[in-house]
């Protein structure tokens, strides 16, 4: 079997790669060992999401009497419909990837797949049936896999880590998540509203470690009222299972302690699945144990290329398929820009929900950037005080003398929504009098940008 283009992986960065490949008139093939779409939209992005809908509308209905609305009678969630329903979406859009795959005559090769040349992959199949594919052009997204801590090795029971998270069969009472960014805190979140005692445990100083600090700071605010315990400068020495408790034990300023729970999620991060897909018999470059690319996502070896999580570029979906589009454009010699990393959009979609494109305060220190704030809270939106979400700020960065915006970080309600504006201005060297003098819709949480932007210049009206 012989191709223009074959794609290991079809996660967000595979299959975005294998449609705009397949859009530009190449022959592609699609090498993929389980569900179309990848973790993304099987085991994380999507799943995740609607698990949070279902926590978003279960939160309402217990505080419906805030909306002047009574509720008579027991409000409990059925877990296991939540659960279901999340994997109902999860395949849906699995299959949605597949009628992609169809209408853009994407071929699918079903198996593990392994470099056996710079033009030849062997797949085995299910069966241990081998299949040779060939290509003048290889694409390597073969994403990643949760990571073990030492000392806290996942069971897939009373230790677990994300897959495990969105099909568990019952709600657990309690439940300590180890690792407090997106993932941890987007999980620990939809199980303190199911009802679970939730605790997060973090290494570092600050949950959402790689957020403004002052954003971290109104998270953890946030949570503490959801019920959510949070315990930082923490070090999780191991967890011992007996029976149906688990024994975290940890290290922090007050010493040696421990807690028990039902369950702990270990979301300290991911690493890349590069094992056994032929990288050392190839010889493939490796950098800081990821593989080394140029900007066009090339690899030492001529025509393989390496796009996502197994590259050292942030571990986004959104980030995956930009790789995918700007490598496919340039193989077939569109002369694409390169990617700008400084202006990647990251979010986390706990409630509040956080959003932030460039550096943070604190790196602007760092550098040594003069720089201004801008910031508008929430408590002072029209719209938010409607919606009864008032909770977080708009915090913009702006260049003090170019007026450029370096960052913007938001926390509150439907955040996530709101972050493209930054993303693009920043991409167009916009400045904070743009910000001001382009009129934002009223009532809309938007206009806390528009206000933020005046703070900076101190002619915020609403403040």
């Amino acid at each position: 079997m012989n191709f223009d283009l074959i794609v290991l992986g079809s996660g967000p960065g595979g299959y975005v790669a294998a449609i705009r490949a397949a859009q530009t008139g190449l022959s592609v093939a699609v090498v993929e060992k389980a569900e179309l779409g990848g973790v993304c939209l099987n085991w994380g992005c999507i799943p995740t999401k609607a698990l949070l809908k279902s926590a978003q509308v279960f939160n309402y209905i217990k505080h419906a009497d805030t909306y002047g609305i009574a509720i008579n009678g027991d409000i409990s969630p059925d877990f296991k419909a939540v659960i279901d329903r999340s994997r109902l979406v999860a395949s849906n859009m699995s299959k949605g990837i597949e009628f992609l795959f169809k209408k853009n005559k994407i071929s699918i090769v079903r198996g593990f797949g392994k470099l056996i040349s710079k033009n030849q992959l062997s797949v085995i199949d299910a069966d241990n049936n081998e299949t040779i594919v060939s290509a003048k052009h290889i694409i390597l997204a073969t994403g990643a896999r949760s990571k073990e801590l030492p000392g806290v090795k996942q069971d897939g029971k009373r230790i677990i880590g994300y897959r495990e998270a969105l099909t568990l069969e019952n709600l657990p009472k309690s439940m300590a998540v180890i690792g407090s960014g997106a993932i941890g805190t987007e999980l620990a979140f939809f199980y303190a509203s199911m009802g679970t005692e939730v605790t997060i445990i973090e290494f570092l100083p600050n949950i959402v470690p790689l957020e403004d600090e002052e954003v971290s700071k109104q998270l953890a605010r946030s949570l503490k009222k959801a019920g959510i315990k949070i315990m930082t400068d923490t070090r999780v020495q191991n967890v011992d299972v007996y029976g149906d408790d688990c024994i975290v034990s940890y290290l922090n300023k007050k010493g040696e302690s421990s807690i028990t729970t039902e369950i702990v999620l270990s979301a300290v991060g991911v690493i890349p699945n590069l094992e056994n897909i032929g990288l050392e018999e190839l010889n493939i470059e490796l950098e800081k144990g990821k593989i080394k690319v140029d900007e066009y996502y090339k690899t030492n070896i001529d025509g393989i290329y390496a796009i996502g999580d197994i590259i050292n570029s942030p571990a986004l979906a959104h980030v995956a398929s930009a790789e995918a589009i700007t490598c496919i454009e340039h193989i077939v010699g569109m002369n694409p820009p390169t990617i700008d990393y400084s202006n990647i959009p990251s979010c986390v979609y706990c409630v509040p929900e956080i959003a932030s494109v460039g550096i943070t305060e604190q790196e602007a220190k760092e550098k040594e950037i003069p720089y201004k704030i801008g910031k508008f809270p929430f408590i002072a939106s029209g719209k938010a005080a409607a919606s009864g979400s008032k909770d977080g700020f708009i915090k913009l960065i702006f260049d003090e003398n170019s007026d450029e915006l370096l960052g913007a970080h938001f926390i509150g309600d439907n955040v996530t929504e709101m972050i493209a504006e930054m993303v693009v201005l920043k991409k167009l060297n916009g400045k904070a009098k743009d910000l001001i003098k382009t009129i934002h819709p009223h009532p809309s949480l938007s206009e806390a940008i528009m206000e933020a932007a005046a703070d900076a210049h101190n002619e915020a009206v609403h403040l």
